[in-house]
Protein backbone atom coordinates (compact mmCIF):
# COMPACT_ATOMS: atom_id res chain seq x y z
CA UNK A 1 0.00 0.00 0.00
CA UNK A 2 3.04 1.86 0.54
CA UNK A 3 6.32 2.90 -1.50
CA UNK A 4 9.62 3.75 0.26
CA UNK A 5 12.76 5.22 -0.35
CA UNK A 6 16.26 4.76 2.09
CA UNK A 7 17.57 7.63 3.03
CA UNK A 8 21.55 8.04 3.80
CA UNK A 9 21.22 7.60 7.25
CA UNK A 10 19.10 4.04 6.70
CA UNK A 11 16.03 5.95 7.56
CA UNK A 12 12.71 5.38 5.07
CA UNK A 13 10.58 8.38 3.52
CA UNK A 14 7.16 6.24 3.17
CA UNK A 15 5.08 7.97 -0.46
CA UNK A 16 1.85 6.54 -0.90
CA UNK A 17 0.30 6.37 -4.39
CA UNK A 18 -2.80 8.75 -5.06
CA UNK A 19 -5.77 6.37 -5.79
CA UNK A 20 -5.40 6.96 -9.80
CA UNK A 21 -1.51 6.15 -9.05
CA UNK A 22 -2.79 3.04 -7.26
CA UNK A 23 -4.72 1.98 -10.10
CA UNK A 24 -2.27 2.56 -13.07
CA UNK A 25 0.29 0.63 -11.16
CA UNK A 26 -2.47 -2.10 -10.37
CA UNK A 27 -3.42 -2.56 -14.22
CA UNK A 28 -0.10 -2.05 -15.34
CA UNK A 29 0.99 -5.42 -13.12
CA UNK A 30 -2.65 -7.26 -14.31
CA UNK A 31 -0.78 -6.62 -17.72
CA UNK A 32 2.41 -7.97 -17.34
CA UNK A 33 0.67 -10.71 -15.59
CA UNK A 34 -1.76 -11.89 -18.56
CA UNK A 35 1.51 -11.41 -20.73
CA UNK A 36 3.49 -13.75 -18.95
CA UNK A 37 1.24 -16.56 -16.63
CA UNK A 38 -1.90 -16.32 -19.12
CA UNK A 39 -5.37 -14.36 -18.41
CA UNK A 40 -6.88 -17.76 -16.54
CA UNK A 41 -3.70 -16.85 -13.67
CA UNK A 42 -5.56 -13.41 -12.96
CA UNK A 43 -7.04 -13.30 -9.89
CA UNK A 44 -7.34 -10.23 -7.28
CA UNK A 45 -5.38 -12.40 -4.85
CA UNK A 46 -2.66 -13.11 -7.22
CA UNK A 47 -2.92 -9.47 -8.21
CA UNK A 48 -2.44 -8.12 -4.77
CA UNK A 49 0.74 -10.24 -4.08
CA UNK A 50 1.92 -8.91 -7.41
CA UNK A 51 1.63 -5.78 -6.76
CA UNK A 52 3.11 -5.85 -3.18
CA UNK A 53 -0.21 -4.51 -2.17
CA UNK A 54 -3.28 -6.26 0.29
CA UNK A 55 -6.22 -7.95 -1.31
CA UNK A 56 -8.44 -5.29 0.26
CA UNK A 57 -7.01 -2.55 -1.89
CA UNK A 58 -6.83 -4.64 -5.06
CA UNK A 59 -10.77 -5.61 -4.11
CA UNK A 60 -11.37 -1.82 -3.19
CA UNK A 61 -10.54 -0.39 -6.59
CA UNK A 62 -11.86 -4.02 -8.80
CA UNK A 63 -14.35 -5.65 -6.83
CA UNK A 64 -14.85 -8.59 -8.58
CA UNK A 65 -11.97 -10.40 -10.91
CA UNK A 66 -14.73 -9.55 -13.74
CA UNK A 67 -14.69 -5.92 -12.81
CA UNK A 68 -10.86 -6.15 -13.12
CA UNK A 69 -11.03 -7.98 -16.10
CA UNK A 70 -13.54 -5.40 -17.44
CA UNK A 71 -11.33 -2.65 -16.61
CA UNK A 72 -8.06 -4.21 -18.17
CA UNK A 73 -9.89 -4.40 -21.47
CA UNK A 74 -11.10 -1.07 -21.28
CA UNK A 75 -8.24 0.16 -20.70
CA UNK A 76 -5.46 -1.61 -22.87
CA UNK A 77 -7.66 -0.87 -25.65
CA UNK A 78 -8.29 2.91 -24.76
CA UNK A 79 -4.23 3.28 -24.65
CA UNK A 80 -3.78 1.31 -27.50
CA UNK A 81 -6.70 3.96 -29.55
CA UNK A 82 -4.34 7.08 -27.87
CA UNK A 83 -0.71 5.93 -28.31
CA UNK A 84 -1.80 5.43 -32.57
CA UNK A 85 -4.00 8.91 -32.40
CA UNK A 86 -0.41 10.52 -30.68
CA UNK A 87 1.52 9.32 -33.29
CA UNK A 88 -0.17 9.75 -36.12
CA UNK A 89 -0.33 13.58 -34.58
CA UNK A 90 3.21 13.82 -34.37
CA UNK A 91 4.02 13.82 -38.22
CA UNK A 92 2.50 15.52 -41.27
CA UNK A 93 1.62 12.51 -43.60
CA UNK A 94 -0.42 12.53 -46.73
CA UNK A 95 -3.71 10.90 -47.18
CA UNK A 96 -2.71 8.03 -49.01
CA UNK A 97 0.19 7.17 -46.14
CA UNK A 98 -2.49 7.82 -43.53
CA UNK A 99 -4.98 5.73 -44.98
CA UNK A 100 -2.77 3.11 -45.00
CA UNK A 101 -1.49 3.23 -41.71
CA UNK A 102 -4.75 3.88 -40.20
CA UNK A 103 -5.79 0.47 -42.35
CA UNK A 104 -2.33 -1.63 -41.50
CA UNK A 105 -2.85 -0.46 -37.72
CA UNK A 106 -6.68 -1.90 -37.61
CA UNK A 107 -6.33 -5.07 -38.76
CA UNK A 108 -3.36 -5.57 -37.21
CA UNK A 109 -4.87 -4.76 -33.79
CA UNK A 110 -8.33 -6.55 -34.42
CA UNK A 111 -7.15 -9.55 -36.13
CA UNK A 112 -4.42 -10.55 -33.51
CA UNK A 113 -5.83 -13.49 -31.50
CA UNK A 114 -2.43 -14.02 -29.56
CA UNK A 115 -2.56 -10.55 -27.81
CA UNK A 116 -3.05 -9.34 -24.40
CA UNK A 117 -6.55 -7.82 -25.91
CA UNK A 118 -8.13 -11.07 -27.19
CA UNK A 119 -6.41 -13.16 -24.37
CA UNK A 120 -8.79 -11.05 -21.60
CA UNK A 121 -11.60 -10.78 -24.17
CA UNK A 122 -11.56 -14.75 -23.98
CA UNK A 123 -11.38 -14.87 -20.25
CA UNK A 124 -14.72 -12.50 -20.12
CA UNK A 125 -16.54 -14.72 -22.77
CA UNK A 126 -20.76 -14.80 -22.50
CA UNK A 127 -19.98 -12.05 -19.94
CA UNK A 128 -23.18 -8.89 -20.65
CA UNK A 129 -20.24 -6.59 -19.49
CA UNK A 130 -17.96 -7.12 -21.92
CA UNK A 131 -20.78 -6.49 -24.80
CA UNK A 132 -21.36 -3.17 -23.97
CA UNK A 133 -17.98 -2.29 -23.28
CA UNK A 134 -16.49 -3.92 -26.66
CA UNK A 135 -19.05 -1.42 -28.34
CA UNK A 136 -18.27 1.25 -25.71
CA UNK A 137 -14.43 0.63 -27.71
CA UNK A 138 -15.98 0.31 -31.07
CA UNK A 139 -17.43 4.09 -30.67
CA UNK A 140 -13.66 4.95 -29.28
CA UNK A 141 -12.32 3.26 -32.80
CA UNK A 142 -14.79 6.03 -34.29
CA UNK A 143 -13.72 8.61 -32.46
CA UNK A 144 -10.42 7.76 -33.27
CA UNK A 145 -11.07 7.56 -37.13
CA UNK A 146 -12.59 10.97 -36.82
CA UNK A 147 -9.75 12.75 -35.30
CA UNK A 148 -7.32 11.14 -37.74
CA UNK A 149 -9.15 11.82 -40.97
CA UNK A 150 -10.70 14.97 -40.23
CA UNK A 151 -8.22 17.10 -41.98
CA UNK A 152 -8.53 15.25 -45.12
CA UNK A 153 -12.10 15.45 -45.33
CA UNK A 154 -14.27 17.57 -47.36
CA UNK A 155 -17.36 17.11 -45.66
CA UNK A 156 -19.19 17.79 -42.21
CA UNK A 157 -18.92 16.67 -39.07
CA UNK A 158 -21.74 14.65 -38.37
CA UNK A 159 -21.36 13.23 -42.28
CA UNK A 160 -17.43 12.18 -41.22
CA UNK A 161 -18.78 11.00 -38.58
CA UNK A 162 -21.43 8.39 -39.95
CA UNK A 163 -19.09 7.24 -42.32
CA UNK A 164 -16.49 6.76 -39.93
CA UNK A 165 -18.66 4.50 -38.13
CA UNK A 166 -19.51 1.93 -41.57
CA UNK A 167 -15.64 2.44 -41.80
CA UNK A 168 -14.91 0.75 -37.90
CA UNK A 169 -18.04 -1.73 -39.21
CA UNK A 170 -15.83 -2.43 -42.19
CA UNK A 171 -12.66 -2.81 -40.13
CA UNK A 172 -14.02 -5.41 -37.94
CA UNK A 173 -15.55 -7.49 -40.64
CA UNK A 174 -12.07 -7.92 -42.89
CA UNK A 175 -10.18 -8.94 -38.98
CA UNK A 176 -13.07 -11.16 -39.04
CA UNK A 177 -12.46 -12.78 -42.37
CA UNK A 178 -8.82 -12.29 -41.56
CA UNK A 179 -8.95 -14.99 -38.40
CA UNK A 180 -11.14 -17.04 -40.42
CA UNK A 181 -8.13 -17.36 -42.95
CA UNK A 182 -10.11 -15.77 -45.56
CA UNK A 183 -7.95 -12.96 -46.23
CA UNK A 184 -4.26 -12.41 -45.40
CA UNK A 185 -3.55 -9.19 -43.61
CA UNK A 186 -1.88 -7.67 -46.18
CA UNK A 187 -5.04 -8.08 -48.62
CA UNK A 188 -7.18 -6.74 -45.85
CA UNK A 189 -5.51 -4.22 -44.94
CA UNK A 190 -5.36 -3.29 -48.84
CA UNK A 191 -9.13 -3.46 -49.32
CA UNK A 192 -9.20 -1.38 -45.91
CA UNK A 193 -6.93 1.54 -47.13
CA UNK A 194 -9.05 1.79 -50.32
CA UNK A 195 -12.52 1.94 -48.52
CA UNK A 196 -11.00 4.41 -46.15
CA UNK A 197 -9.76 6.51 -49.28
CA UNK A 198 -13.32 6.12 -50.75
CA UNK A 199 -15.04 6.94 -48.28
CA UNK A 200 -14.12 10.73 -48.09
CA UNK A 201 -14.92 13.07 -50.71
CA UNK A 202 -12.63 15.33 -52.67
CA UNK A 203 -10.36 16.67 -50.20
CA UNK A 204 -9.32 20.58 -49.57
CA UNK A 205 -6.71 21.78 -51.15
Amino acid sequence: MTSAMATGKGEKIVRRLSKAGRRRQLLDTALRIVRTEGADRLTLGHLAASAGVSKPVAYDHFGTRSGLLIELYRWIDTERVNAFRDAMATEKRGFEETAGMLASAYIDCAADMTDEFHAVGAALAGSEEKAVVFQELLDNSVQMFVSVLTPFAALSSPELQRRCVGLVGAGEALSAAVVRGKLDRTEAAGVFASMIKGSLEERPA
